[in-house]
């Protein structure tokens, strides 16, 4: 595999991209907005940077990595020559599928088509194409140059071989890929998720405080990280979708999304990425506020 098409722009868009472009792939990324490609890039471009201040990576690595970069904001010409297509688009069902569709249609026959959704179907997704045998889940972890996880996830019909050639790739990437099979919330999010909202649920019945919270996971349980401020840090829109992915997916009522979640997504606060969820974000700063709404009186 050598030239490799990614579709979205976004955090892990862009964090894809890097790190295939770092270890001498050529990367397609595909957006229809080309301001947002342009910020993607910048954001690569200052996360190589930080690569290099730390030593792990040179100047004429930087260069060469940002070269292998090919911005593109029209579908047919990003993937017309792709080996490998990893969509990162938006966590929405009905996008992913119409888009999926269309790759089917566009791409070449030899081409393997992964999606890096965090929880929706694999099988689904290869259902909707005439190649289900080439259509895999490669689950990125977020921030993608940073951490080593690759949850890889067979659909129903996906190959052995094309199981192993996306291992292998994963490896190549200096990843850890974990193969898994395709139920709701693969590993990751059927663990993660119920933690977080549990968490939520303690605030909301009153048995703690934010911090208390997440003090207790991080030196109790050893977590870097508490679960209040990982929801953040995700988006919590997107711990939602992830709920009502493993709830429909399961039926069983311990998946269902806590009210202050559903509310907090329904009245815009999504975490760090609106500048407020359960802490507040004002830019240029790390300090870590917790939002006035759950300040205790």
């Amino acid at each position: 595999m050598n030239n490799i098409a990614v579709i979205g722009s976004g955090t892990m868009g862009n964090g894809i991209a890097h790190v295939f472009a770092q270890f001498g792939y050529q990367v397609f990324l595909i957006d229809i907005d080309q301001s947002a490609l342009d910020k993607a890039r910048a954001t690569i471009s200052k996360n190589l940077d930080r690569q290099v201040s730390k030593g792990s990576l040179s100047e004429e690595d930087k260069a060469k990595s940002l070269d292998k970069i090919k911005t593109i904001t029209v579908l047919s010409e990003g993937v017309k020559n792709a080996d490998l297509v990893v969509e990162a688009a938006t966590e929405n069902i009905s996008i992913k599928l119409d888009l999926f569709r269309e790759l089917d249609e566009l791409c070449p026959e030899k081409t393997i088509l992964a999606t890096n959704t965090s929880s929706i179907s694999i099988t689904k997704i290869g259902a909707v194409t005439k190649r289900p045998d080439k259509v895999i889940g490669m689950h990125f972890m977020n921030p993608v140059p940073v951490m080593k996880l690759v949850e890889v996830i067979r659909g129903y019909a996906t190959s052995d071989e094309i199981t192993r050639q996306v291992m292998d790739l994963a490896k190549k990437l200096g990843k850890v890929p974990v193969e898994v099979n395709d139920y709701p919330g693969f590993v990751a999010n059927r663990i993660l998720m119920p933690m977080i909202n549990e968490a939520i649920y303690t605030l909301y019945e009153g048995v703690a405080g934010i911090e208390e919270i997440n003090t207790v996971m991080k030196l109790g349980m050893a977590h870097p990280m508490g679960p209040l401020q990982l929801a953040d840090f995700i988006g919590l829109d997107v711990c939602l979708s992830i709920l009502r992915v493993l709830h429909d997916g399961f039926g069983n009522p311990k998946y269902a999304p806590c009210p202050l979640l559903v509310n907090m997504v329904e009245a815009g606060y999504k975490g760090a990425k609106t500048g407020e969820g359960f802490y507040k974000y004002t830019a240029g700063s790390k300090e870590l506020k917790i939002s006035e709404r759950f300040e205790k009186n």
